[in-house]
């Protein structure tokens, strides 16, 4: 069998779908290395899979990304300016390092990446290995007619729509030029020439890329290439987490989950005006805060914890409220349940604009709604049965698509092509 390395962002989030795939490989008998963040070795080691931590490009803690990467904690559009700079360009070389002494140690004969771990490419050339990606984060494959990549926006509507995306994506074609910058300085640093590849398809295969989603979670586009290829849910193997206590005192009324995700916590954003929404609502409200303690006191019809069993928590839930966690997302639409999406910054935008394309949630275009607002959204989502409808047939294209299952098997026929 071969020996496959997966390379993954260390946050939550990434690692908690890729957990199933590290599954499924050992599994069906590869060799499988992670290549990660330190704090998830013990996460993939339960798993069967050895673990290779970054070294060369600087480990970090996820929730306090500035004390690795400055300007990482400005805000809104600044800080994914920031994010991509800091923790995605200029880590790639020390990435692509990392991957080739693990080669050293132990021959690779396939790299399957985050589409986030941008040195699993570089690597790859060095390396003359063959390559995959799989993105754990909502597609963003380019394309002429769509606008500007993370900026939350849908494609427009008529020539006063066209116009603008064509604007937008004249502003990213100059911040591209920056980038593209960034990256030749670290394939330089690698010894490798400048890529011909557009910048804005540098992060992507060019064998195969698997998309975690389905095409009613995508904007409406025709000109995808054959390489990729969407895989629906990508479900989280290990890591459990118990019921809380009062589990069995949730109850007979409808349950709205509201989840304020793993990485932005402050439950100031979502929790606290989704709580206020609900007090006074016939609904039983069950809310995970990420982790820390609720900084405010809870409403008599609402059970907190830092975690619950997800899966679990669907099962129950008539509504999930949430700050756009992709993962989270397909979990939940995969259960045929409507949304009601908060996306604050980072990819938590775009998810929230996918689901109100969708039709299967409502995107609040913010991850700071005032009560009144989440209160509108909540009446808006029950009074019209066309949300569970298009909810559903977001379950239905995702369960069609094969999940884990088929996309270990486009990975296993990318190693069949090229004799490994």
């Amino acid at each position: 069998m071969a020996h496959i390395v997966l390379s993954v962002m260390p946050f939550a989030g990434h690692v908690a779908p890729a957990t199933g795939l590290v599954a499924e490989l050992v599994a069906r008998g590869h060799s499988v290395t992670v290549y990660t963040g330190a704090h998830y070795r013990g996460r993939f080691e339960a798993l069967g899979a050895a673990v290779h931590t970054w070294q060369a490009a600087p480990d970090f803690d996820e929730h306090n990304l500035p004390a690795t990467f400055p300007g990482t904690d400005r805000p809104g559009r600044l800080a994914v300016r920031a994010d991509i700079e800091q923790v995605f360009v200029r880590t790639l070389g020390g990435q692509a390092r990392d991957l080739v002494h693990l080669h050293r140690r132990h021959p690779i004969d396939l790299l399957l990446g985050d589409v986030l771990t941008f040195g699993t490419g570089p690597a790859a050339e060095l390396l003359d290995v063959p390559w995959v990606t799989v993105s754990f984060v909502p597609l963003s494959y380019p394309t002429p007619t769509l606008p500007m990549p993370g900026v939350g926006l849908s494609p427009g509507r008529g020539r006063g729509g066209r116009v603008r995306d064509a604007a937008l994506r004249s502003v990213f074609a100059l911040f591209s030029r920056r980038i593209g910058r960034l990256l030749t300085e670290q394939r330089d640093g690698l010894g490798l020439p400048p890529s011909t590849t557009p910048i804005n398809r540098v992060l992507y295969s060019p064998r195969l890329n698997l998309a975690s989603g389905c095409a009613l979670l995508d904007f409406s586009r025709t000109d995808l290439p054959d390489t990729v290829r969407f895989v629906g849910r990508l479900p989280t193997v290990g890591g459990e987490h118990p019921l809380p206590d009062w589990w069995a005192q949730l109850g007979d009324r409808p349950v709205v989950l509201v989840t304020q995700g793993t990485l932005n916590i402050d439950a100031r954003q979502l929790l606290r005006p989704a709580l206020e929404a609900l007090a006074d609502v016939d609904v039983t409200v069950l809310a995970t805060t990420g982790g820390v303690p609720l900084p405010f006191p809870a409403p008599e019809n609402a059970f907190v914890a830092d975690f619950v069993p997800f899966d679990r928590a669907l099962g129950r839930a008539s509504l999930v409220i949430s700050n756009g966690g992709w993962g989270g997302t397909v979990e939940t639409l995969a259960a045929g349940v409507p949304m009601i999406v908060a996306g604050g910054d980072r990819d938590k935008p775009e998810v929230a604009a996918r689901v109100g394309y969708s039709g299967a949630g409502v995107n609040m275009r913010t991850g700071r709604p005032s009560a009144r607002a989440v209160a509108t959204a909540y009446a808006r989502v029950v009074a019209d049965p066309g949300f569970r409808d298009r909810a559903r047939a977001v379950a239905a294209e995702l369960d069609g698509l094969g999940g884990t299952g088929r996309a270990i098997d486009l990975v296993e026929e990318a190693l069949a092509d090229v004799g490994a």
